[in-house]
């Protein structure tokens, strides 16, 4: 049975207030409810008034989904209760949305390339934040916080055109790639992507997952529910039309509610806010460098490979990054960030804003400059990751090398120190001189030890077959 998922995103739009009040919404570390006024907490009498630059960011990515504005769009009320939701009824809109039919281009679980039909954006308001207290479903009580009422959010809905967990992955990736070059969103910031995520296996029923917060837990929510969907046919049992919300602790989705239709949110044309006429506003939004077109300029200007470029414009900071230290050795670089540096923050979960550019810099001059080797740059590389980790100020690599004596020895210095490892090892000596290839690579091993790296793994090969074949040489 094939597998269909459509996703909508919810997005947080980097503005500096709210939808439809002048609240600021950098509020994350602040007290709760301290970032509030009548409008975002519904007071009666208090009329909204839109935020134009929410709206410009909204128009920006429907321009680099390719999309089509509408001449008009419409806020209406989306009426239900929950007590995070101060007014009774949401900001949304509805039937005229901001724009419309637009494509993302993914790779699919064969890696071809695969195009995703955006289905709308529409704007709406975010509503407040619940605090639950005593832990999700069993939790004791629960505190509402309204900071984040009123946040504005676009809503990117997707046609069913997903097949997998892992394309919804890839999809979800590549759009927040997109959105972080656009300068609309901040994915740093706790809550500012969510996804709702329709599931059903072809011919059945589907479900949705609701309010999902990371993509990994995309990913794992989708997993379990096409397994527990799989199952229940298997068993000749009816797939409930529902709304399962995903515990991510856990890894599992659990019943929440029937799934409601339209009608059940009684939408109506919201009165206290004019139509949005705002088509011809396009002409004036101009879109910055997008990840494709940086990609394939790093590939020309750069002379690096496809999976470089691909990896290095994954990320808005990586890229730039990357730009910060290029001019050292552009290919050089390439592999370092791209393969030793991601490798070395992913297992110490830092950022690449953790990592000074001009120290990365220098050490990149060490390498090209053959004053160090690859094992000795990544000692010093893990030496200075552990001092930004730690919040100490970073030496420099040369500092580095010298305190460590990190430094390349010469080829003299190796000499010595493989006759030692020969004198050391007659047997491997033997072995290695009756054919058994695998003797040298024990011997090299050992004098790169000795040398703690220090020692050019290609020079002490040479000198310690020249050792061997010399008569009495060792």
């Amino acid at each position: 049975m094939n597998v269909i998922i459509g996703l909508e995103i919810h997005c947080q739009l980097s503005t500096e207030t709210k939808l439809f009040c002048g609240c600021s919404t950098d509020y994350r570390n602040d007290e709760p409810n301290t970032h509030v006024c009548p409008v975002c907490l519904g007071l009666p009498g208090a009329l909204p008034r839109i935020n134009r630059k929410a709206v410009e960011y909204g128009l920006r990515v429907a321009k680099a989904l390719e999309m089509e504005v509408l001449e008009e769009s419409e806020f209406a009320r989306k009426n239900y209760f929950y007590p995070d939701l101060p007014k009774g009824f949401q900001i949304t809109q509805y039937d005229r949305p901001l724009a419309v039919a637009g494509t993302l281009e993914i790779e699919d679980d064969e890696g071809h390339a695969k195009s995703v039909r955006i289905t709308r954006i529409h704007m709406e308001e975010d509503p407040g934040r619940l605090v639950h207290m005593g832990g999700g479903d069993r939790a004791r009580y629960s505190l509402v916080d309204y900071n984040r009422s009123g946040i504005p959010l676009i809503e990117i809905v997707t046609e069913p055109d997903l097949r997998s967990p892992q394309e919804a992955r890839r999809f979800l990736n590549k759009l927040r790639t997109m959105l972080e070059y656009l300068g609309v969103f901040d994915g740093d910031r706790e809550g500012a992507l969510r996804v709702d995520a329709n599931i059903s296996l072809e011919g059945h029923e589907r479900a949705e997952v609701k309010n999902i917060s990371s993509y990994k837990g995309v990913e794992k929510a989708l997993t379990f529910e096409i397994t527990r969907q799989r199952n229940l046919v298997r068993r000749g049992q009816r797939i409930a039309r529902e709304t399962r919300h995903f515990q991510e602790a856990r890894g599992i989705t659990t019943s929440s509610r029937s799934k409601e239709e339209e009608h059940d949110y009684r939408y109506f044309t919201e009165p206290d806010l004019r139509p949005l006429r705002v088509r011809d506003w396009l002409e004036a939004i101009e879109l910055p460098e997008l990840p494709v077109a940086r990609r394939n300029r790093f590939m020309a200007e750069y002379g690096i490979s496809l999976n470089h470029a691909r990896t290095l414009t994954g990320d808005l900071r990586l890229a730039d990054f990357y730009e910060q230290v290029a001019a050292v050795d552009p290919a050089l670089a390439a592999t370092w960030v791209a393969d030793t540096l991601l490798g070395e923050l992913n297992y110490r979960s830092m950022g690449i804003g953790s990592v000074p550019p001009d120290r990365f810099a220098g050490l990149l001059r060490l390498i090209r400059d053959d004053a160090i080797t690859d094992r000795g740059a990544v000692d010093v590389l893990r030496i200075m990751l552990d001092q930004c980790s730690r919040g100490e100020a970073c030496e420099t690599p040369a500092e580095i090398v010298r305190r460590q004596n990190l430094g390349k020895v010469t080829d003299d210095d190796f000499s010595a120190v493989v006759r030692r490892v020969l004198a050391a090892h007659p047997q491997a000596v033997e072995d290695y001189l009756s054919g058994k290839k695998g003797a040298l690579n024990f011997l090299v091993g050992q004098a790169m030890k000795e040398t703690r790296g220090r020692a050019d793994p290609k020079a002490i090969t040479r000198i310690m077959v020249e050792c061997i074949g010399s008569e009495g040489g060792f």
